[in-house]
Protein backbone atom coordinates (compact mmCIF):
# COMPACT_ATOMS: atom_id res chain seq x y z
CA UNK A 1 0.00 0.00 0.00
CA UNK A 2 1.49 3.10 -1.19
CA UNK A 3 1.73 6.04 1.79
CA UNK A 4 -0.71 9.30 0.60
CA UNK A 5 1.71 12.52 0.51
CA UNK A 6 1.48 15.07 2.34
CA UNK A 7 1.14 18.32 0.62
CA UNK A 8 3.73 20.79 1.93
CA UNK A 9 2.79 23.50 3.73
CA UNK A 10 3.32 26.90 2.34
CA UNK A 11 6.19 28.90 3.51
CA UNK A 12 5.33 31.23 6.51
CA UNK A 13 6.12 34.60 6.65
CA UNK A 14 6.59 36.58 9.29
CA UNK A 15 5.06 40.40 8.55
CA UNK A 16 8.85 42.35 8.11
CA UNK A 17 9.73 38.97 5.45
CA UNK A 18 6.51 39.38 3.57
CA UNK A 19 6.89 43.20 2.72
CA UNK A 20 10.67 42.41 1.86
CA UNK A 21 9.46 39.94 -0.35
CA UNK A 22 6.94 41.65 -1.93
CA UNK A 23 9.21 44.41 -2.52
CA UNK A 24 11.78 42.12 -4.10
CA UNK A 25 9.02 40.81 -6.24
CA UNK A 26 7.87 44.00 -7.26
CA UNK A 27 10.97 45.53 -8.70
CA UNK A 28 11.83 42.32 -10.52
CA UNK A 29 8.08 42.41 -12.10
CA UNK A 30 9.29 46.72 -12.71
CA UNK A 31 12.42 45.69 -14.48
CA UNK A 32 10.89 42.78 -16.76
CA UNK A 33 7.05 44.12 -17.83
CA UNK A 34 7.67 47.79 -17.10
CA UNK A 35 5.68 49.88 -15.01
CA UNK A 36 2.85 50.06 -17.75
CA UNK A 37 1.86 46.39 -17.53
CA UNK A 38 3.10 46.04 -13.96
CA UNK A 39 0.07 44.88 -11.66
CA UNK A 40 -0.42 43.45 -8.07
CA UNK A 41 -1.75 40.09 -9.14
CA UNK A 42 1.55 39.54 -11.27
CA UNK A 43 3.33 40.88 -8.22
CA UNK A 44 1.16 38.37 -5.77
CA UNK A 45 2.27 35.40 -8.24
CA UNK A 46 5.83 36.26 -8.46
CA UNK A 47 6.37 36.01 -5.00
CA UNK A 48 4.06 32.99 -4.50
CA UNK A 49 1.97 34.88 -2.07
CA UNK A 50 -2.36 35.09 -2.03
CA UNK A 51 -3.38 37.82 -4.60
CA UNK A 52 -4.48 39.95 -1.73
CA UNK A 53 -1.10 40.06 0.17
CA UNK A 54 0.23 43.37 -1.73
CA UNK A 55 -3.14 45.14 -1.18
CA UNK A 56 -3.32 43.95 2.75
CA UNK A 57 0.19 45.58 3.02
CA UNK A 58 0.56 48.89 0.00
CA UNK A 59 -3.34 49.29 -0.61
CA UNK A 60 -2.75 49.43 -4.49
CA UNK A 61 -0.48 49.39 -7.20
CA UNK A 62 0.68 53.11 -6.56
CA UNK A 63 1.61 52.05 -2.85
CA UNK A 64 3.55 49.64 -4.24
CA UNK A 65 5.13 51.52 -6.33
CA UNK A 66 5.38 54.32 -3.76
CA UNK A 67 6.94 51.77 -0.98
CA UNK A 68 9.80 50.65 -3.88
CA UNK A 69 10.05 54.13 -4.35
CA UNK A 70 10.93 55.16 -1.33
CA UNK A 71 13.34 51.76 -0.89
CA UNK A 72 14.81 52.43 -4.04
CA UNK A 73 15.89 56.15 -2.27
CA UNK A 74 17.78 54.61 0.65
CA UNK A 75 19.50 51.89 -1.71
CA UNK A 76 20.42 55.11 -3.33
CA UNK A 77 21.68 56.98 -0.27
CA UNK A 78 23.99 54.35 0.60
CA UNK A 79 25.06 53.47 -2.68
CA UNK A 80 26.20 56.92 -2.85
CA UNK A 81 27.57 56.56 0.45
CA UNK A 82 30.14 54.11 -0.41
CA UNK A 83 31.00 55.79 -3.48
CA UNK A 84 32.04 58.83 -1.70
CA UNK A 85 34.13 56.78 0.99
CA UNK A 86 36.34 56.10 -2.14
CA UNK A 87 37.22 59.89 -2.09
CA UNK A 88 38.50 59.98 0.97
CA UNK A 89 39.16 63.27 3.19
CA UNK A 90 39.20 65.50 0.11
CA UNK A 91 35.67 67.47 0.06
CA UNK A 92 36.26 67.86 -3.93
CA UNK A 93 37.15 64.13 -4.59
CA UNK A 94 34.49 62.73 -2.43
CA UNK A 95 32.12 64.74 -4.14
CA UNK A 96 32.67 63.41 -7.46
CA UNK A 97 32.92 60.17 -6.45
CA UNK A 98 29.57 60.49 -4.97
CA UNK A 99 28.57 61.90 -8.58
CA UNK A 100 29.78 58.43 -9.78
CA UNK A 101 28.01 56.66 -6.74
CA UNK A 102 24.81 58.88 -8.42
CA UNK A 103 25.33 57.55 -11.93
CA UNK A 104 26.23 53.60 -11.35
CA UNK A 105 23.23 52.80 -9.73
CA UNK A 106 21.25 54.88 -12.71
CA UNK A 107 23.38 51.96 -14.76
CA UNK A 108 23.13 49.24 -12.53
CA UNK A 109 18.90 49.65 -12.05
CA UNK A 110 17.69 51.55 -14.96
CA UNK A 111 13.94 50.54 -14.36
CA UNK A 112 13.76 51.26 -10.53
CA UNK A 113 15.56 54.81 -11.29
CA UNK A 114 13.02 56.00 -13.80
CA UNK A 115 10.51 55.04 -11.34
CA UNK A 116 11.98 57.15 -8.47
CA UNK A 117 12.53 60.23 -10.64
CA UNK A 118 10.62 59.89 -14.03
CA UNK A 119 6.86 58.16 -12.75
CA UNK A 120 4.17 59.93 -11.80
CA UNK A 121 3.10 56.80 -10.18
CA UNK A 122 4.86 57.04 -6.92
CA UNK A 123 3.13 59.33 -3.91
CA UNK A 124 5.12 61.79 -2.88
CA UNK A 125 3.27 62.86 -0.47
CA UNK A 126 4.36 59.88 1.59
CA UNK A 127 5.75 60.59 4.35
CA UNK A 128 7.82 57.26 3.45
CA UNK A 129 8.90 58.72 0.35
CA UNK A 130 9.01 62.03 0.92
CA UNK A 131 11.45 61.27 4.08
CA UNK A 132 14.06 59.29 1.74
CA UNK A 133 14.13 61.39 -1.32
CA UNK A 134 14.65 64.21 0.99
CA UNK A 135 17.75 62.17 2.55
CA UNK A 136 19.02 61.59 -1.40
CA UNK A 137 18.87 65.40 -1.85
CA UNK A 138 20.17 66.23 1.76
CA UNK A 139 23.59 63.99 0.48
CA UNK A 140 24.14 66.48 -2.30
CA UNK A 141 23.45 69.31 -0.55
CA UNK A 142 25.89 67.80 2.50
CA UNK A 143 28.39 67.15 -0.27
CA UNK A 144 28.68 70.85 -1.74
CA UNK A 145 28.49 72.23 1.84
CA UNK A 146 32.07 70.44 2.72
CA UNK A 147 33.40 71.46 -0.66
CA UNK A 148 32.14 75.27 -0.23
CA UNK A 149 33.63 75.35 3.44
CA UNK A 150 36.81 74.17 2.25
CA UNK A 151 36.68 77.46 0.26
CA UNK A 152 35.38 79.57 3.58
CA UNK A 153 32.28 80.13 2.14
CA UNK A 154 28.23 77.93 2.05
CA UNK A 155 26.91 76.36 -0.84
CA UNK A 156 24.65 78.26 -3.18
CA UNK A 157 21.54 77.29 -3.90
CA UNK A 158 23.20 77.36 -7.64
CA UNK A 159 25.82 74.75 -6.45
CA UNK A 160 23.51 72.32 -5.47
CA UNK A 161 21.30 72.29 -8.34
CA UNK A 162 24.42 72.82 -10.76
CA UNK A 163 25.83 69.32 -9.43
CA UNK A 164 22.55 67.71 -9.41
CA UNK A 165 21.50 68.67 -12.64
CA UNK A 166 24.67 67.70 -14.41
CA UNK A 167 25.04 64.13 -12.54
CA UNK A 168 21.40 63.74 -12.90
CA UNK A 169 21.81 64.24 -16.85
CA UNK A 170 24.35 61.84 -17.06
CA UNK A 171 22.75 58.77 -14.61
CA UNK A 172 19.95 59.69 -17.45
CA UNK A 173 21.25 60.05 -20.13
CA UNK A 174 24.07 56.86 -20.00
CA UNK A 175 20.96 54.84 -18.60
CA UNK A 176 18.90 55.33 -21.11
CA UNK A 177 21.97 54.24 -23.82
CA UNK A 178 21.92 58.12 -25.41
CA UNK A 179 25.09 58.90 -24.44
CA UNK A 180 26.79 56.45 -27.70
CA UNK A 181 30.50 56.75 -27.05
CA UNK A 182 30.77 57.17 -23.31
CA UNK A 183 28.67 54.03 -23.10
CA UNK A 184 30.71 51.90 -25.40
CA UNK A 185 33.65 53.00 -23.12
CA UNK A 186 34.92 50.23 -20.59
CA UNK A 187 34.01 51.00 -17.12
CA UNK A 188 37.59 52.39 -16.09
CA UNK A 189 37.93 54.87 -18.86
CA UNK A 190 34.20 56.23 -19.04
CA UNK A 191 34.73 56.94 -15.12
CA UNK A 192 37.72 59.01 -16.19
CA UNK A 193 35.86 60.98 -18.08
CA UNK A 194 33.14 61.57 -16.12
CA UNK A 195 34.98 62.45 -13.43
CA UNK A 196 36.45 65.41 -15.48
CA UNK A 197 32.88 66.31 -16.66
CA UNK A 198 31.59 66.57 -12.95
CA UNK A 199 34.74 67.86 -11.63
CA UNK A 200 34.12 71.73 -14.12
CA UNK A 201 31.46 72.71 -11.44
CA UNK A 202 33.74 72.12 -8.28
CA UNK A 203 36.09 75.14 -7.42
CA UNK A 204 40.08 74.62 -7.41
Amino acid sequence: MTAKKTKAAPRPYHHGDLRAALLAAAEAELVERGIEAFSLRSVAKRANVSHAAPAHHFGDTNGLLTALAADGYRRFVAHQAAWEDRGGTEPAARLIESGLGYIDFALKNPALFRLMFGSDRPGFGSPELYEASMAAFNQIVAANAAVAARHGRKPSDTDVEATWAIVHGLADLLSNNRLYRLGTLAPKARDTILRSIIARNIPD
